[in-house]
C-alpha cells in the first residue's frame, strides 16, 4: 500500500494505491490520519481510486478513521471506490458511516460545500459512485 498527501485549499487528500492487505499497512495508515488530525485538519478526503482490493486491514482503518473524524470534528469523504471495494463496504455495512463521492474532485467539492462527513451523518452516495473510477484527476 502506498500514499500520497496533498492538499486543495482546506482539504487533505490522502490517495491510496496498491492493494489493502493485512500487515503494517493499517496501523500506518491509521497513524497518517491521526497526524492530519492532530496538524489541525478539519477537512479529509480518502481517496481509494488506486486501490482494487480490500481485506479487514483496510476496514479497520476505515472504522478507526472515521471514529477518529467523529471524535475530532473532521469532516471525511472516501472518493473514487471500484465495485469490489464498493461492495465489500456495503456487505458490512461501513458505507453507511461515510460520505462517498464519485471521483477526488467531487468529494473536495462536497467538502467545500460544508459537507459533515465523520459526524455520523450517514452516507450520501454520489450519482454513480458505484465503480467508476476518476478520469480527470489521476495521478502523475
Amino acid at each position: 500500500m502506498r500514499l500520497e498527501l496533498k492538499f486543495s485549499e482546506d482539504v487533505a487528500i490522502v490517495r491510496l494505491s496498491g492493494k489493502f492487505l493485512a500487515g503494517s499497512d493499517g496501523p500506518f495508515l491509521r497513524q497518517k490520519v491521526q497526524d492530519l488530525i492532530d496538524a489541525g485538519s478539519k477537512k479529509l478526503v480518502l481517496d481509494f481510486a488506486d486501490v482494487p482490493y480490500i481485506d479487514s486491514t483496510g476496514l479497520g482503518f476505515l472504522a478507526g478513521s472515521h471514529k477518529a473524524a467523529q471524535s475530532n470534528g473532521i469532516s471525511v469523504v472516501i472518493s473514487s471506490l471500484n465495485k469490489h471495494v464498493r461492495k465489500v463496504l456495503d456487505s458490512v455495512q461501513l458505507s453507511q458511516f461515510f460520505v462517498i463521492a464519485e471521483s477526488e474532485t467531487a468529494a473536495v467539492a462536497q467538502l467545500g460545500q460544508g459537507g459533515s462527513a465523520g459526524q455520523g451523518t450517514g452516507a450520501t452516495p454520489a450519482k454513480g459512485s458505484k465503480g467508476k473510477k476518476r478520469s480527470s484527476d489521476a495521478a502523475p
